[in-house]
Formats: structure tokens, sequence, C-alpha cells
């Protein structure tokens, strides 16, 4: 935690600028230290800390954010700092109203794969850093990927997140290209995997094109944190030591032609509102550059893994901070889809649901090859242990019994509708015309093909109730006849 008099120190000197934007503070350089500016950032703390208290400014902040457009990073950094009980009320109505208005009530699923473990870089926060002797190191054959693609067909999983460690010997952008095709082209029962998104280590603009024509989803890429002085410090070896290469990734991922990017920090490394200002600040940039913000944004937390204790992690947040964290992130970025993985526990997942998260994972393994074999404990080649332990079908029971609709959808994708045309149907909110009737369809799927009987029950009371929300009534009359098809045995209807 920061000392109150060097916030005040700090905000002296921002009133005696006048409240000027830092002069190195630019939101379309090219440069990481630019965009992601590291004196702009502890202005913004100092600005938002002499401001928690300020009703006033504060009663703005929620008015801009209620238009729906979003807010800047300096004025979301004061919603984040308010103590305000009753303003902090509104925050996290408005949150889940935002969240609504977006995305309604679906819970998009998705399963990560991991192919390898080997990796090059010393990250003292994550197992497979290359001085850990002990983890079991593997890596898939394709035979054994595909093995792992039908276990998960077999679940009812139509969405992957493709994990690798970096490791230019083990895990080549070739092993990477070749593993996708792999994943595409198996076809199990009714199962197929109809997108795979991304999480590698940073790369080349040309291996992102490669990316690109290979046909994935969404490109992931973790900062973990923003401050430069602690990312080389907990990056201390290996390729990812490099700060600007690493966060200047997401433009080379754009210029490649990837245009649906996911950003994240690891919660726990840095500060919360450092970290939470320089997130907000990337998503900045690449509207500003590309005209496009991220995708998706996740919100990971250090948690428990082989050699890793998160004690040892003196910035780690408690529940109350992370509601804040999702809260305030869903109304300053209303566009992007936002991401809890089951390292959080069910519990703490289903209080951030409602505040604005769309995505989720269900029935995970973060083992390399864990879905078709069970892993051995001795044979530990995890990342990290998961706080949610449940089945998918449970996780899809839980979230009927919530009143969300779970979908596994990847329409948008597979229809050209990514980057600014995404983007433009979900600013203006017309996307619940294709996002629903697309999510009963593939939880129809889901009913028919995978789903225990008292799930099965309950999605289907469900579906008689959401269809009557689709706004459009030829889209409802559509939806209605292809739901009938799937019941009959048909499959891949979308909008």
């Amino acid at each position: 935690m920061i000392h109150g008099y060097y916030f005040f120190v700090l905000y002296c000197a921002v009133e005696k600028k006048e409240r000027q934007v830092n002069k190195m503070y630019d939101v379309k350089s090219p440069k990481a230290e630019e965009f992601i500016n590291h004196e702009e950032i502890l202005e913004t703390l100092a600005y938002a800390e002499a401001n928690k208290h300020n009703a006033a400014l504060i009663d703005e902040i929620i008015a801009k954010a209620k238009l729906r457009k979003g807010l800047s990073h300096r004025e979301a950094a004061v919603l984040l700092v308010c103590d305000i009980e009753e303003k902090n009320a509104e925050i996290f109505a408005l949150a889940e109203q935002i969240k609504n208005d977006f995305y309604g009530n679906r819970i998009v699923l998705f399963a990560p794969l991991y192919l390898s473990n080997y990796c090059v870089n010393g990250c003292v926060y994550c197992p497979y850093h290359a001085k850990n002797k002990h983890i079991a190191r593997k890596k898939m054959t394709q035979e054994e990927i595909a093995r792992e693609v039908i276990a998960l067909q077999d679940m009812g999983h139509k969405r992957l997140a493709l994990e690798a460690g970096e490791d230019p010997v083990n895990n080549p952008i070739e092993y990477i290209l070749e593993s996708i095709k792999t994943i595409y082209g198996i076809k199990h029962k009714n199962g197929a995997i109809r997108r795979v998104n991304v999480n590698i280590a940073a790369t080349t603009v040309e291996n992102y094109r490669k990316l690109h024509e290979a046909g994935i989803g969404t490109y992931i890429l973790f900062q973990e944190t923003y401050n430069k002085e602690n990312y080389e410090q907990l990056h201390p070896t290996g390729p990812k030591h490099n700060y600007a290469y690493h966060t200047e990734a997401m433009d080379r991922a754009m210029q490649g032609g990837i245009d649906d990017v996911g950003l994240g920090v690891l919660y726990g490394l840095s500060t919360y509102r450092y970290e939470f200002t320089g997130l907000l600040m990337h998503a900045e940039h690449l509207e500003a550059v590309f005209g496009v913000g991220p995708h998706t944004i996740s919100v990971p937390r250090i948690c428990p893994a082989d050699d890793i204790d998160p004690n040892s992690f003196s910035n780690a947040i408690d529940d109350d901070i992370f509601a804040k964290l999702v809260a305030c992130i869903r109304i300053s970025v209303p566009y992007t889809g936002m991401i809890v993985s089951t390292r959080e526990s069910p519990k703490s997942r289903e209080r951030v649901l409602h505040l604005g998260i769309s995505q989720i994972s269900g029935g995970s393994k973060t083992s390399v090859g864990g879905y078709a074999i069970p892993e051995a404990k001795e044979e530990n080649s995890a990342q990290f242990e998961l706080s949610d332990n449940r089945t998918l079908d449970e996780v899809i029971a839980w979230l009927i019994d919530l009143g969300y609709t779970p979908s596994f959808c990847t329409a948008c994708y597979r229809e050209g509708r990514t980057g600014d045309r995404f983007m433009a149907l979900c600013k203006n909110m017309q996307i619940h015309n294709c996002c629903l009737p697309n999510a009963l369809m593939t939880l129809q799927e889901y009913l028919e093909d995978y789903a225990a009987p008292e799930t099965k029950a309950k999605g289907e009371k469900l579906i008689a109730k959401e269809i009557s929300q689709i706004p459009n009534e030829k889209v409802r009359r559509i939806c209605q006849e292809r739901l009938e098809k799937i019941r009959q045995g048909e499959r891949d209807f979308r909008f």
C-alpha cells in the first residue's frame, strides 16, 4: 500500500500542473512506456486518492458511466477507490445493469487445453519456470491432443483456450499451428471444437499472421503487471523479461490481422490500483490506434501452484476488492467480454457473475493431457491449483439455477463478426438478436447430447422461458424452428 503522504505529494504535483497530462504519456504511441506511462499512472493514483470522498465528482463520473460509453482511466480510478458506501452501491448496481444491457444473462463456457509446459522463462509466480526441476515436463503429441479433444467434446465443450509455455525448441509456432489444425479436424459423435482461442507468448507480426490464417478466435496474452520495474523483477530471465516486447504484443497481433485480443493482469503481483489503471490505459491505446478495444478482459488472481506460495506476494487482494475491480472494469469498458476462470471458488465466481462476467471456464484441467487420462498427483504438470473442481454439467446446472443462460456459441467468429464489426453491434446493444438465439441453440445441443437428466429438465424450462426474450419476432420464430430440428438430431445452426 502506498503511504498517504506520497499520494498527497503527487496530488500537489498534479494540481501544480493544473492537471495537465504527463508530457511523456501518449495514448497513440507505439512505445509501451509512453502508452502505459508510469508517471501518468502515479498522477492518476494521486488524483483518485485525493478525490475518493469528492461526492460531487463521483456523481459526475457515475452519470457519465450511465451513458454506457465507458470511462477514462482517471475517472475509473476515482470510482475504484471511492469509499462512500451509498456511491459504491450505485457503482455495483450500474455494473450489473450494464452487464445485462450488453450481454444479458448469458454466460459463455470454455475450457483451457494445455499442450506443453516446457518453458525457458524464469517467471517467479509460475511453476513452469525453467528452474523448477521437480514439476513433470510434458509435451503432447498430435495423437495425444486428439484424445484430449475427444474427451473435451464428450464433455460438451465447443470452445477452447489453447495454452503452452514459451520454448522455441519444444513449442515453436509450427507446433502450435499443427495442434490447431488437429483440434479443428476432430469430430467425435456430435462433438466439434468450433473455435480455438490462443494464449501463447508474445511473438512476431509474421507469426500472428499465421495464427490468424489458422482460424483462431481471440489471441489472449496476460500482461501480468504493468509496473515495468516489478515486471522485470518478476521475469528475471528468458525472453519474457523484455517488458516493451511483451507489452507491445497486442499491437503486433492487430498488425498481423488478429482483431480480437484479450487483456489481463495477474492480481497480486503489484498493487491492484496500479494494475487497474494500466489495464484501462492499454484498452484506451488499442481503441485509439486500431479503433477496437480488447475483446475480452480476464481477472485472474494469484493462487497456489507447485513451488508457488501466494502468501509470499504482499499485494494479494481480498474478495471485496476483487468484486469492486470487476464492477469498475465493467462500467469502464462496457463492451468487453469479462472472464473468470476456475482459479476462483464457486462462491467467488457466483459473486462476480452479475457484476460483469460474461465468460467462465468449466470442468477445467490445467495439467498437460489431463482430460483424457486423470493425472497422478506425483506426476503433477498443472500450472495452478483449481478452486472450482466441478464437472461441466455441474457448472451448467448451477448457472441455470442462478438464472443464467449457459452458452457454447462461437457464431460471431465464424460469421466474421470480429473486431470493429462485433464492437459496432455490441456498443449499440444490437447483438442480442444474434447472441440470445445462438446461446439457446447451443444450449439445446448440450442438453440433447451431454446433459444429465436433471440438468436437461432444468435447461428445457430455461429455454422455454428465455425464447420470449428474443427482441426480433422473425428471429424468434426461426430460433424456435431450429430448436425443434436440434431435438430431432440436426446440429450447428447459427445466426
